[in-house]
């Protein structure tokens, strides 16, 4: 009896051609974004590294460019703690690149402590959800523009853990914990991917939005240990481990949501492993809030009040 062939796991390789597509990736200096950009320029994408700190996405680059001499990569500076540094910076890409064929909303913090942004919203919330909204608005005409424009957010395992409270969305009456924070932004980000999806297909568009997270990945985790982060670092990326992996797997999900040709837009990937934590990427499941139409209306509403940034569709 003839036994069906055990399918090859996603990996990097299965990244296809990328030359002639532009690809935009927010907080591409460390972590998942820079192992996102550096696969994407190794498959030929022109890839613009969207950061807050210009010596810190110097350096990107120039790891980039050393690993793949071919590459073409450029910097964008912006901060997402400032809508007016987003303005700036879209207002920038628009200039000189009208076409753009993925953008990847990957920046953010995570776990700090109380604080507010440039514009006075909580930072985690303004930071890794506001931000991206009012980026995404800006730059969707160039991404729009694209045959086939895919934009990927990136969620988290704990916006499970996360809830909307409209009347109260910066903490400002109380209640602050940082987890707590960081889970409402990353649901935010998921509601508003796939509320963005919606409107896109309703518009008829061809660009299609998706989501993923990276699980445990071997990032921003340790950033607090000091002197010995590198180490333990490496540690850990040469460990199997069953809830943690290497930032570079981490990075997979975001590249298939963005590049596999068989990924369409309203879905959401993530690791197969123990947990969603560790493992090759796959389709997972969003929580049954993030999917909830109503709650991302109400969201995008607000998020349109906040940025004064309105959507062209």
């Amino acid at each position: 009896m003839a036994t069906t062939p055990k399918r090859r796991r996603w990996s990097a390789v299965d990244v296809p051609d990328l030359n002639g597509k532009v690809a935009v990736v927010t907080g591409a200096n460390s972590g998942i974004g820079f192992e996102a950009a550096k696969v994407l320029a190794e498959h030929g994408a022109t890839v613009v590294l969207a950061c807050r700190n210009p010596v810190k996405a110097q350096n990107a680059l120039d790891t980039i460019r050393t690993a793949t001499p071919a590459a073409d990569v450029s910097l964008l500076e912006m901060d997402l703690n400032s809508l007016a540094s987003v303005r700036k910076a879209a207002d920038t890409l628009l200039a000189d690149r009208p076409v753009i064929d993925l953008l990847i909303n990957n920046a953010g913090v995570t776990f700090l402590p109380y604080g507010l942004t440039a514009d006075g919203f909580e930072t985690h919330y303004g930071v890794n959800y506001l931000g991206h909204f009012a980026f995404t608005g800006l730059v969707l005409p160039a991404v729009t523009a694209a045959d086939a424009g895919r934009i990927v957010t990136i969620g988290s395992n704990a916006h499970r853990l996360g809830k909307m409270n409209f009347d109260d969305p910066g903490f400002t009456k109380g209640g602050y914990k940082p987890l707590r924070a960081y889970a409402r932004s990353k649901l935010a980000n998921l509601l508003f991917a796939f509320e963005l999806q919606r409107r896109l297909q309703t518009a008829g568009a061809s660009t299609q939005s998706l989501a993923a997270h990276p699980g445990g990945a071997n990032t921003e985790i340790l950033e607090s240990i000091g002197p010995v982060r590198q180490k333990l670092k490496q540690l850990i990326d040469h460990i199997p481990n069953p809830i943690v992996h290497s930032a570079r797997q981490g990075a997979l999900p975001t590249l298939r949501a963005a590049t596999d040709p068989a990924s369409r837009g309203d879905e959401y990937y993530g690791p197969a492993g123990l947990l969603k934590m560790t493992g090759p990427p796959v389709l997972v499941k969003a929580s049954a809030t993030s999917r909830h139409p109503e709650t991302a209306q109400r969201l995008w509403e607000l998020s349109e009040e906040q940025t004064g940034v309105t959507y062209p569709l």
